[in-house]
């Protein structure tokens, strides 16, 4: 009996011996894949192909607010970096959502990166995404307000320059009307109302032409034109007004180059660099216009023996009606949209605009294009072939 219990009694340890064993492994590995989940988190199913697809930047985060999953956009803008959010105001909204599970939605400024100063415009939107983790959705408007911002500055610009023409008719109407005895008045106000009503004319009609540029980016109907026709023909526009003050307009020899686009917007950009150089030039000196066939590239130089062009205005004169000297430009009646146009009437041929100047020693603007045999005969679509990049700035009318 006493072999039995003893058989018995050892049974019964080693069960429960067993049973000890048995549980331990249990609790080490529920512990193990606990330790598994938030080591390595699994978000809902879905959210991956969602933060795909969203044209905005997405972030999901954990409790402990490291970065599961975020798209390339986030990483585009800098808010995420080493596998957590970058910006400490974005932290501070997670925490917000955490804490209530409202959402919430706010408009930030954020430096791109530490390591200059640009920074992004955002709409921030944060909410829970199941029990456990955070999404955070950005919306970038940098490019949105930019262009708001412009289309705001160009209206108001443009009323600014309408003012003041329009101001002088009705002052000079009502001197007309105030002396119709005096002939010798008459004369007088009557040519400086055909004065005003010419820049009037001549605003329009600049304004009418930059905003049908802007809606385009290409040329639609692109033509082969002859470059030797297109300076000519700028030349002859510009030789009026270039005699009456003195100033030759000397033109070299013909490139005999061909390029790709619409003869009369050509002519309208060389006509405004021309123009530009005899207003500004003093009287009885030269302007010079030069044209260059070099490796594909069309060049057409425009050299002025004027004042110059201070080095902090260079970044800044092909802005619409930007003007390096107000009282000047307006007394040679620019409309301050000249070099605009230029503009974007050569990048609409996929050309450039480059600038050289020094004050005191003139300025001397070059137009470059593709020639029509290294581009197929097809609606041009911006781009040079590579070069070496080159300051570049502009000056308006």
């Amino acid at each position: 009996m006493d072999s039995t219990w003893l058989v018995l009694l050892s049974l019964a340890l080693g069960l429960v011996v067993g049973a000890g064993f048995v549980w331990l492994l249990y609790s080490a590995a529920s512990r193990s894949h606990r330790a598994t989940e938030i080591v390595s988190p699994t978000v809902p199913d879905g959210v991956d192909q969602v933060l795909e697809a969203l044209p905005t930047a997405g972030i999901v985060v954990d409790p402990s607010n490291n970065v599961v999953r975020a798209s390339a956009g986030a990483y585009g803008l800098g808010l995420v970096w080493n596998a957590a959010l970058s910006q400490p105001r974005l932290v501070e909204l997670v925490d917000a959502v955490r804490r209530t599970g409202d959402p919430l939605e706010e408009d930030l400024e954020l430096a791109r990166s530490a390591l200059g100063d640009a920074t992004v415009l955002l709409t921030v939107r944060v909410a829970r995404l199941g029990s456990r983790y955070i999404l955070l959705l950005a919306d970038d408007r940098t490019e949105a307000v930019r262009l708001e911002q412009v289309r705001r500055d160009f209206v108001a610009n443009i009323s600014h320059e309408l003012k003041t023409p329009i101001g002088a008719i009705s002052v000079l109407a009502e001197a007309l009307e105030s002396a119709p005895d005096d002939p010798e008045q008459v004369r007088h106000f009557a040519s400086r109302l055909t004065n005003e009503a010419g820049r009037l004319a001549r605003l329009t009609q600049d304004i009418i032409d930059l905003s049908r540029l802007q809606a385009a980016d290409i040329v639609p109907h692109a033509e082969r034109v002859s470059i030797d026709h297109v300076v000519t023909s700028a030349v002859d526009q510009n030789r009026v007004l270039a005699e009456s003050r003195g100033i030759e307009l000397a033109t070299g020899r013909h490139s005999h180059a061909i390029v790709f686009g619409d003869e009369n917007l050509l002519t309208t950009a060389v006509h405004n660099l021309i123009s530009n150089a005899v207003r500004y030039s003093p009287d009885r000196t030269r302007v010079g216009i030069g044209t260059r066939l070099h490796d594909g590239i069309v060049e057409i130089t425009v050299t002025d023996q004027g004042p110059g062009i201070p080095a902090d205005d260079l970044d800044r004169v092909f802005e619409r009606f930007y003007r390096v000297d107000q009282a000047r430009s307006r007394a040679t009646g620019g409309t301050g949209l000249g070099l605009s146009i230029v503009k974007h009437a050569v990048q609409n041929h996929g050309g450039e605009v480059r600038v050289w100047s020094k004050p005191g020693s003139g300025s001397t603007f070059t137009i470059r294009l593709p020639e029509a045999e290294h581009i197929a005969p097809e609606p041009l679509k911006p781009g040079l072939p590579k070069q070496a990049p080159v300051k570049q700035g502009e000056r308006t009318t």
